[in-house]
C-alpha cells in the first residue's frame, strides 16, 4: 500500500506530506481513480440547469465576475484571516508549516451555490508568499488529486519543484470542501477504501454488494444534509471564491490526477480566469465515472510485469522467482491463496486478514511508480504476501500498518469523502447482475484486474447527482504532463485531453511507468519543460517528449 500512496498521484515529499494526502492522492484516482464524464455545459446552460436542480438561485455564471448579481459578493469580497497553520500541541505538520513561512487561513463558501445566504462551510487553505515580489508572477492554487486529496500542506514541495520560478508566485494550497482541515464529512466506515475486487466467483460478488450497499447506507445516515453538495463542480466554485478573496484577476493551477480533472472542470464553468495551468497525469473528462479505473486493466498488467522482471533479477533480496514469468506465478499463487481463504499478514494488533477482494487491491497499490524504492517497497509487501500464502509467519515492513490500518479497517482518518465526490459526479449504473456480467466479461482477458475495475462500489446506491457533469466545450491553453506507461491515468486520456483543448501543448515522457511526474520523478526534462512554462507562460510551440532517464 504505501508503494502506491508514496508514488500517487502528486510529488508529495513524506516530510511535507503525511500518509493520509498520499492516500487520497492516489488511491484516489485510486485514482485508481484519482480520476468521468464528458465535456461543460455552456454558461448560460449551466447556471440555468443548476438553479433548476437545486430549486432555487442558479449558481453564477462564468459571466458574472464575482458572483454580483447571485447574492455571492459577500463570499468574493471576503478577506482570509492569515495566521498560524499550527491547530495544536500535536499538529507537527502545522508546526512544519510554519517553520516554512506558510501562512493558513480559512475562506467561507456556501454549502449549496444556489442558497448562497444558507448553510456556509469553510475550506481551508494556506499560502507560501512571493519573494521575489519585483518580478511577482501571481498565485498559483494546488490539488494533489484523489478525489479527497489534501493539499493545504503542499506549498513548500511545490516550491521546492517550481525551483527559481517558485519565488515569484504565491503558492495556496487548500483543502477541498469535506476533506483535511476544511469543514470534515466523516462516513464512519469500517474501511478506508471501497475499491475492491469482486473476488474469484458470485458468492464474493454478492459479498461485495452487500458490502458496498451498507457503506452508502452508512454515509447517507451520517452525512444526508452534506453529501447532495459534495461534488467537483462546487469544489470548483470554491477555487473561484478563493480566486476573488486572494483578489486576483487570473489564477494558475497546477494539479494531478483528479486534479486535472478539477482544473478542466475550472477552466468550462469559469472560462478565461485562470492563468497557467499544468495538468499532470491527465484523466479524459469523457472517462471520469464512478468505475474510475475501468479501462486501465493493460496498463496495469504492464506495469506489474515490468516489475516481475526488476524482481527476477534481485531474486536473492526477495525470492520470488529467477525470470519474469515465475515471478508473475508467485502473485498468482498469492491471489489463488486468498480465494481460498483469508491470508494473515503481521502480528499482533497489526495482523490483518485479507482475501481474494483486497489481495488485488495491494498489488494494483505497488505497481504506480517504478523508481527504485518504490519498486523495492513493493517487493518487500509481496514478500510478505507469498509467505503468508504458504502459511508462514509475517512481520509487515516498516509503514505498512498504518497503511493498512486506514486502506482496510478505515482507522485514524475521516472515511468516505472520496466516493462521496464521485459518486455526487456522475450517476452509476444500480443494477447488480450488470456488474456481474462486466466483471465475468472481463474475467477472460484480465482475471487479476479485471474484477477489481469492473466491480460494484458504493456510487451504485447513491443519490443521483443534482447536477449534469460537466462537458468539455471550450477551449483552453494548459501544460499537459504524462507518461506512456501510467497505470493510473493511463497515457490515452492525457491524448485525448489535448485533443479537447487545442490550445494546450503535451509533455509526453516515454518509458515510464509512473503516475504524476513534476517535482517528484526526478526527470529533468520533465521538470524544465514545466518550470519554464511557470516562469514564461509559453507552451512549446507543439507538444514535446521527453526519455525516462537511466536509474
Amino acid at each position: 500500500m504505501r508503494s502506491h500512496e508514496a508514488a500517487d498521484a502528486s510529488p508529495t515529499a513524506d516530510r511535507t506530506l503525511g500518509p493520509a494526502a498520499r492516500r487520497a492522492s492516489c488511491v484516489g484516482l485510486v485514482l485508481a481513480a484519482c480520476l468521468a464524464t464528458s465535456p461543460t455545459l455552456a454558461v448560460a446552460a449551466e447556471a440555468a440547469s443548476a438553479g433548476a436542480a437545486s430549486g432555487g438561485a442558479a449558481p453564477p455564471s462564468a459571466s458574472t465576475a464575482n458572483g454580483s448579481g447571485a447574492g455571492l459578493d459577500r463570499y468574493y469580497q471576503q478577506r482570509p484571516s492569515w495566521g498560524s497553520c499550527v491547530t495544536g500541541p500535536d499538529d507537527t505538520t502545522g508546526i512544519d508549516l510554519d517553520k516554512a513561512g506558510v501562512q493558513c487561513a480559512d475562506v467561507t463558501v456556501p454549502l449549496d451555490y444556489a442558497a448562497p445566504r444558507g448553510r456556509t462551510i469553510t475550506v481551508a487553505i494556506s499560502r507560501l508568499k512571493a519573494t521575489d515580489t519585483r518580478h511577482r508572477i501571481g498565485a498559483i492554487l494546488l490539488n494533489t488529486g484523489g478525489p479527497g486529496g489534501p493539499a493545504r500542506a503542499y506549498p513548500p514541495t511545490a516550491r521546492a519543484a517550481m525551483k527559481e520560478v517558485g519565488a515569484r508566485y504565491d503558492i495556496v494550497g487548500f483543502d477541498p470542501r469535506f476533506v483535511g482541515r476544511s469543514t470534515p464529512l466523516d462516513c464512519g466506515w469500517p474501511l478506508g477504501m471501497t475499491w475492491l475486487s469482486a473476488g474469484a466467483d458470485r458468492a464474493g460478488f454478492d459479498r461485495q454488494v452487500a458490502l458496498q450497499k451498507s457503506l452508502a447506507d452508512k454515509c447517507r445516515a451520517t452525512g444526508a444534509s452534506v453529501l447532495p453538495h459534495i461534488s467537483t463542480r462546487n469544489t470548483a466554485r470554491d477555487m473561484d471564491v478563493i480566486r476573488g478573496a486572494l483578489r486576483e484577476r487570473k489564477i494558475s493551477y497546477l494539479g494531478y490526477s483528479y486534479g486535472t480533472y478539477l482544473g478542466t472542470v475550472y477552466t468550462q464553468m469559469f472560462p478565461g480566469r485562470q492563468d497557467r495551468m499544468v495538468l499532470d497525469g491527465a484523466i479524459n473528462p469523457g472517462d471520469y465515472r464512478p468505475r474510475l479505473l475501468e479501462g486501465a486493466e493493460r496498463a496495469n498488467e504492464k506495469a506489474l510485469s515490468d516489475w516481475a522482471g526488476w524482481a527476477a533479477e534481485r531474486h536473492g533480496t526477495y525470492g520470488l522467482g529467477r525470470t519474469r514469468s515465475e515471478v508473475l506465478a508467485s502473485v498468482d499463487r498469492v491471489v489463488a491463496a486468498s480465494a481460498r481463504g483469508p491470508l494473515t499478514i503481521g502480528s499482533g494488533a497489526d495482523a490483518f486478514r485479507i482475501d481474494d477482494s483486497q489481495v488485488p487491491l495491494l498489488l494494483f497499490s505497488g505497481i504506480a511508480d517504478d523508481t527504485e524504492p518504490a519498486r523495492a517497497s513493493f517487493g518487500e509487501l509481496v514478500s510478505v504476501l507469498v509467505a503468508a500464502a504458504g502459511g508462514a509467519p509475517t512481520t509487515l515492513p516498516a509503514g505498512f500498518a498504518a497503511e493498512l490500518r486506514y486502506a482496510l479497517r478505515g482507522e485514524g482518518e475521516p472515511t468516505g469523502v472520496q466516493s462521496a465526490i464521485i459518486c455526487g459526479d456522475v450517476a452509476a449504473g444500480r443494477d447488480p447482475e450488470q456488474y456481474w456480467r462486466d466483471i465475468e466479461r472481463s474475467r477472460t482477458a484480465h482475471p487479476l484486474f479485471g474484477p477489481l475495475t469492473r466491480n460494484i462500489n458504493p456510487c451504485a446506491f447513491w443519490d443521483r447527482p443534482r447536477e449534469e457533469p460537466t462537458r468539455v466545450t471550450r477551449d483552453a491553453s494548459a501544460l499537459i504532463v504524462a507518461a506512456t506507461g501510467d497505470p493510473r491515468t493511463t497515457y490515452k486520456g492525457s491524448v485525448e485531453l489535448r485533443r479537447l483543448l487545442p490550445s494546450s501543448r503535451l509533455l509526453t515522457l516515454e518509458g515510464a511507468n509512473r503516475h504524476a511526474l513534476y517535482g517528484s520523478y526526478g526527470n529533468t526534462c520533465v521538470d524544465d519543460q514545466v518550470n519554464s512554462y511557470l516562469a514564461t507562460g509559453r507552451l512549446p510551440a507543439k507538444d514535446r517528449t521527453c526519455v525516462k532517464e537511466s536509474d
